[in-house]
């Protein structure tokens, strides 16, 4: 079943809906009359700055939202069922043609008019508790005024109210959760009993007007549940005051059987939500809604007997300490493209991936190791990225408390320079001596390295001086940091040569034999009871690349760029459509957002998208210039078009509330008496959008599309071209493991059959 999903109020930007006014001229021309200005002037310009406004934004989005509805009607085939999130829902109701447009636009018109009168009071976001915490928490505070407005996901609640009570729940969520709460920039209590008044008036207005009963189900934001055939002006009513239920819509439709949906608006917010659901085993504390789902991650095939000879290439030890078929893992991809679905089809299927944690919000992270803590079978076999950021060190604090508090043991350690507290914290505790007095560790840390002095740090034990601090603050007892003194940081390191996302172009013909021959050199120094393994990753798209990995000397490999073409993979089906049509000469190299002023590159796709050639022109420009009042007049233009399609000012003012609202008021500090890295902070928020468009498949943002990828996916294009793989739906991640480590084993069979 296909849904089709609409966003609502928040969604909104100056620039929506520019394909979409000249396609339909009629409807833009009724949408003119009805709201007695031009539309195209105030989605486009905004030249007084109402979009953001109650009054003008519901119109504004519900017109942009119907024509973008209109135009995928003439492309392909209707949906299968509706819905709509808040405002959005008057446009699933005009797709399943219970009243047509202008109708729409005028109640539209008339519910953002009531809804601005109510001001005075506030709402918030409430991150990683779910919802019954949350009523938990606001019985506690003893506040009477606040409902709970948006129950989006299962640890994501809105809560509405009067301004003094929202901000004492914000004050108790911080103190007593610990959890990140944001302060929604909304003129009044939506969804609350505050609305009582507009909701009143909106009945009044309803009072007489005949509503068709939907051709197509549309799910009610107020009850989840399909519209009934008569009863649209009730619902619509009741939704001004009542809970949006989206998550137990989200629910719904899966439970309904939904495996497609498409979500429409400017900025697509709904998507991540529908994922979120998807990745839950059953619904968490739903109010009244659905019966507990199954888990909704798809089984993998049984896992097939290991073949053989690939099950004897690498480390025989390797394999058994993970448990694992063949020495073989799935590394992590930045933004959860490494999803919990495709981490628990590897380890499902007797191997095993890291889930890439790297850029998600901890109350994500916690969703997902949760899930897949609770999956059957799995067995432990899954670990978790933890990607260093120097700029914030309270974020990697933050992850390595949850995965120890989630009994995680197993991790990949990205982006590392120098060894840090939390890294040592995780691979360490617990740690203790076995039975015959041998130094033993229970977590496992897997080490990406491209430079020989990184690696000597993971494969020497930990500097002394975190372990003192350590010990001092209560982070590791004494015989956990003596045990530390003896085994190294990291029991395996990865050799990362010319991968996707972050490289330093490295050769695997070169490094491999160089990081054996440190590891050899370590571990004698140190006399390790074990010998740390070293894998290697980068450009394996082949069976002849993986072949020559192990004949170089490696452990184990590791793959990225060729999953990222997989069903399994988090990123949209827009992206994995252009990774299929890749050869090895389709990628190039970018400036790293999170080391944007470090000149750190990443490798991205080229063909089909001018991302890399304008985050190279950002990075110019930062070096050329001392800050943004600096740029000439010609230039200033361009990218306030191309690139961030808003006035450089206000792309500011948007970052500073980010970094504010995200914990790190020091970074804003810095950026108001240092212009030239307020210019980095505004140059890498082109960076976030350009990855969130990617995996979120946008198509106004197309040519912006940022996705992280090596000539490894180009090589297997080639390779399964022809074959039961090259469909991308095919391409299965266990198959793609399968496929590889079987034709190694081949390679090397014939290679040696042909040497005598």
């Amino acid at each position: 079943m296909r849904a089709w999903v609409f966003g609502g109020q928040g969604t909104q930007r100056k620039g929506m809906g520019e394909d979409l006014f000249a396609r339909f001229p009629e409807h833009t021309a009724t949408a003119d009359r009805v709201l007695g200005e031009s539309v195209a002037e105030l989605c486009l310009r905004d030249p007084e700055g109402r979009l953001g406004r109650t009054r003008w934004t519901q119109p504004a989005l519900f017109v942009v939202n119907a024509l973008a509805q209109f135009a995928a009607r003439e492309e392909g085939p209707a949906p299968d069922v509706l819905a709509g999130h808040s405002l959005g829902e008057y446009n699933a109701l005009v797709a399943a043609d219970c009243f047509d447009f202008e109708t729409g636009l005028r109640l539209v018109k008339r519910r953002g008019e009531l809804m601005a009168q109510a001001d005075g009071g506030g709402m918030l976001a409430v991150l990683g508790l779910t919802i019954a915490r949350v009523e938990a928490l606001l019985r506690s505070t003893g506040v009477t005024d606040v409902d709970l407005a948006n129950y989006n996901t299962a640890t994501q609640v809105i809560v509405s109210g009067s301004a003094a009570s929202i901000a004492t729940v914000r004050t108790a969520v911080r103190a007593r959760e610990g959890a990140r709460c944001i302060p929604l920039a909304t003129s009044g209590a939506f969804h609350s009993r505050h609305m009582a008044a507009a909701a009143t008036e909106f009945a009044a207005f309803l009072a007489g007007m005949e509503f068709r009963e939907p051709r197509i189900p549309v799910i009610a934001n107020a009850t989840a549940r399909p519209y009934p055939p008569s009863g649209v002006a009730r619902l619509l009513v009741d939704q001004i005051t009542s809970r949006v239920r989206w998550h137990e819509t989200m629910l719904h439709l899966i439970e309904q059987g939904v495996g497609e949906l498409r979500e429409f608006g400017p900025q697509h917010v709904l998507t991540p939500m529908w994922r979120a659901a998807l990745a839950e085993p059953r619904a968490v504390d739903p109010p009244a809604g659905p019966a507990p789902l199954a888990a909704p991650v798809p089984a993998a095939p049984a896992p097939s007997a290991a073949d053989p000879a690939a099950a004897r290439l690498g480390s025989a030890e390797f394999r058994a300490d993970f448990g694992l078929r063949y020495a073989y893992l799935a590394g992590s991809m930045f933004r959860g493209v490494a999803s919990v679905e495709l981490v628990a089809r590897m380890g499902l299927s007797g191997l095993m991936g890291y889930l890439g944690a790297g850029g998600l919000p901890l109350s994500r992270v916690e969703e997902a190791v949760v899930q897949l803590a609770r999956t059957p079978h799995l067995d432990g076999r899954y670990g978790v990225n933890v990607l260093h950021d120097m700029s914030d060190p309270g974020a990697e604090e933050a992850l390595v408390s949850l995965l120890l508090q989630q009994g995680v043991r197993h991790i990949e350690a990205a982006a590392f320079t120098t060894m840090t507290p939390a890294l040592v914290r995780f691979r360490f505790r617990g740690a203790h001596r076995g039975p015959d007095g041998a130094p033993v560790a229970v977590r496992t840390v897997l080490a990406k390295c491209s430079r020989p002095e990184v690696a000597q740090s993971f494969l020497s034990p930990p500097p002394q001086g975190v372990l003192a601090r350590l010990v001092a603050e209560g982070g590791l007892s004494e015989t956990e940091a003596a045990v530390a003194r003896e085994l190294p940081v990291a029991g395996d390191i990865c050799v990362e040569a010319d991968s996707a996302g972050h490289t330093d172009g490295g050769v695997s013909l070169a490094l491999v034999p160089v990081m054996t021959a440190l590891r050899d050199r370590l571990t004698a120094r140190h006399s390790y009871p074990r010998r740390p393994r070293v894998g290697a990753s980068g450009g394996l798209g082949t069976p002849q690349a993986v072949a020559a990995a192990f004949v170089l000397g490696a452990d184990f490999v590791v793959t990225g760029s060729v999953n990222q073409c997989s069903p399994q993979a988090g990123t949209s089906d827009a992206v994995k459509d252009l990774l299929a049509t890749l050869g090895v000469q389709d990628t190039t190299y970018a400036p790293a957002g999170d080391l944007f002023e470090m000149g750190s590159k990443v490798q991205v796709v080229r063909k089909g998208t001018l991302f890399a050639a304008r985050a190279n022109k950002l990075h110019q420009l930062y070096r050329q210039y001392p800050g943004l009042d600096a740029l000439d007049a010609g230039t200033r233009r361009t990218l306030e078009r191309d690139l961030f399609r808003a006035p450089l000012d206000q792309v500011w003012k948007q970052t500073r509330e980010h970094y504010l609202e995200t914990g790190r008021p020091h970074e804003v500090d810095r950026a108001e008496s240092d212009p030239r890295h307020k210019m980095a902070l505004v140059f890498k928020s082109y960076f976030a959008r350009t990855n969130r468009a990617a995996q979120e498949g946008d198509p106004a943002e197309r040519a912006n599309y940022q996705i992280h990828c090596g000539p490894a996916a180009g090589a297997f294009n080639g390779f399964v071209r022809g074959t039961d793989l090259e469909p991308w739906r095919e391409r299965h991640v266990d198959l793609i493991a399968e496929r590889l480590m079987t034709g190694a084993a081949e390679v090397l069979r014939l290679r040696c059959a042909a040497y005598g």
